[in-house]
C-alpha cells in the first residue's frame, strides 16, 4: 500500500507549494516520496522572489538514480519551466509506459509569477500531455493550453475533451477560478464525465493546492487505487487541509498538509 511517487518539480523556500508541498501530500496519504528538483524558488506567501535554475543534466541525473535503485509506482510533474527539461524528462517517462504519470502542467504561481517559458507551452503540449495518466490543469493552465477562453462549468467539459483528444489520458479540470459558492472540478477519462462540486471555502490560505492535489492523486495510484477513487480522496484531502490551514504568512497561506497525521498515533 505504500506507494513509491517519483514528483519531479521546483522548489519553493516557503514551504507551501512545489517539491515542498508534493512530499507533505505523499507523507500525509501513506506513500513514500521521492524528488527531482528542476528550480530553486525564492518564495513566500507573497509571491516568487527569484528563479535558479537546476542544469537539465542534473534533473536528469537524479530522476535515474531514483529509478535505477529504489523503484517507482507513480511519476508526477509540477514545475518544468524549460523546454529541454520537458524534453529531458518526457525521454525518462517514455521509456516506462507501465507507470502513472499525473501531469500538473505548472504555469503562473499564485502571486502571478510565469514559471513556464512561453516558448515551452508546445513543447510541452507535444511531448508530455501524450504520457499522461492525468492532466490536472487549473483554468488558466487549460485556456493555455486549448487557446479559448473557459467561463463555464459546461467550458470546462468541452476543454477537458479537447486537452484528451491533445493526448492526455484523463483530465482533470479544476474549476477554483469561477465565480461562485460552489466549487466544481470536472473529470473526463475512458469511464466518462464526472462533476465533482462542493461549497467554495472561504479563505485565503490555498497556496499550494493544485501542487497538494496532484501529489495526493499521483499517492493514489501508485498505491493501486483506480484514477476517480484517487481523485475523490484526494479531494477529500485537500479540503481538509485548507480547512486547517494554520495561517501562515501575509499572503495565500499555506495548507495544513498534516491534517492527516496525529500526535497520538506515535508510539
Amino acid at each position: 500500500m505504500k506507494g513509491r511517487v517519483l514528483v519531479v518539480a521546483g522548489s519553493d523556500s516557503g514551504g507551501g507549494a512545489g517539491i515542498q508541498a508534493d512530499i507533505k501530500a505523499v507523507t500525509a496519504l501513506g506513500g513514500f516520496a521521492m524528488t527531482a528538483v528542476t528550480a530553486l524558488t525564492a518564495q513566500n506567501t507573497l509571491g516568487v522572489q527569484d528563479v535558479f535554475a537546476v542544469p537539465v543534466e542534473f534533473v536528469t541525473r537524479q530522476m535515474l538514480c531514483v529509478l535505477d535503485d529504489l523503484g517507482v509506482d507513480a511519476f508526477k510533474s509540477g514545475m518544468l519551466d524549460r523546454a529541454d527539461i520537458i524534453g529531458a524528462v518526457a525521454g525518462i517517462i517514455r521509456a516506462r509506459p507501465g507507470i502513472p504519470y499525473v501531469l500538473d502542467p505548472v504555469m503562473v504561481a499564485k502571486g502571478g509569477s510565469r514559471l513556464l517559458q512561453d516558448s515551452a507551452v508546445d513543447t510541452l503540449k507535444r511531448d508530455l500531455l501524450p504520457l499522461a495518466t492525468l492532466l490536472t490543469p487549473n483554468l488558466p493552465e487549460a485556456e493555455a493550453l486549448v487557446g479559448h477562453p473557459i467561463r463555464t462549468v459546461e467550458d470546462m467539459r468541452r476543454a477537458a475533451v479537447e486537452l484528451r483528444q491533445a493526448g492526455a489520458r484523463a483530465v482533470l479540470l479544476k474549476g477554483g477560478h469561477l465565480e461562485g459558492d460552489v466549487l466544481t472540478d470536472v473529470l473526463v477519462s475512458d469511464s466518462g464525465t464526472d462533476l465533482f462540486s462542493a461549497a467554495r471555502l472561504q479563505t485565503r490560505h490555498t497556496h499550494g493546492t493544485g501542487c497538494t492535489l496532484a501529489s495526493a492523486i499521483a499517492t493514489g495510484l501508485a498505491q493501486g487505487m483506480g484514477l476517480r477513487d484517487s481523485v475523490v480522496r484526494a479531494r477529500t484531502y485537500l479540503r481538509a487541509a485548507i480547512a486547517a490551514a494554520p495561517g501562515y504568512g501575509a499572503g495565500a497561506g499555506p495548507l495544513d498538509h498534516g491534517v492527516t497525521i496525529r500526535p497520538d498515533g506515535l508510539a
